[in-house]
């Protein structure tokens, strides 16, 4: 029996689950479809030390190996104060405190999706 498909939201609820699992700092999941083609979500989470973040990406990694999934495209892990997993339709973000709130990720894209969904709220 083949095994079923996991879907871009279910790989990106696997991989924010596997970084709560090593202690992640405020791990989210950011629904960007309607707002760019180069992903479906982005997993956004943070470690205190450069340890913990690539401990957090290696546990991602590992989850989504469970599921037959494995990453595209790994960058930033040797100097681990941000790493980026590329999942195809789920990039997953692992960044020291000082490297999130500096790039701001939720702060670029979390905006456009309430804007968005308030514009189609009214408009009905």
């Amino acid at each position: 029996m083949k095994a079923a498909r996991t879907t871009p939201l279910q790989l990106a609820r696997l991989l924010r689950g596997a970084a709560v699992d090593k202690k992640a700092w405020k791990p989210v999941v950011l629904d960007v479809r309607e707002m760019t083609s180069i992903a479906d979500y982005f997993v956004i989470c943070e470690g205190e030390t450069d340890r913990q973040v690539r401990a957090i990406a290696d546990a991602m990694v590992e989850a989504a190996k469970e599921r037959s999934v494995r990453p595209l495209a790994v960058d930033g892990y040797s100097d681990a104060t941000w790493i980026l997993l590329d999942f195809d339709s789920v990039l997953a973000h692992v960044f020291l405190p000082g490297e999130r709130s500096y790039y701001d990720l939720e702060g670029l894209w979390a905006p456009v999706a309430k804007r968005r969904r308030a514009a189609t709220t009214s408009a009905e």
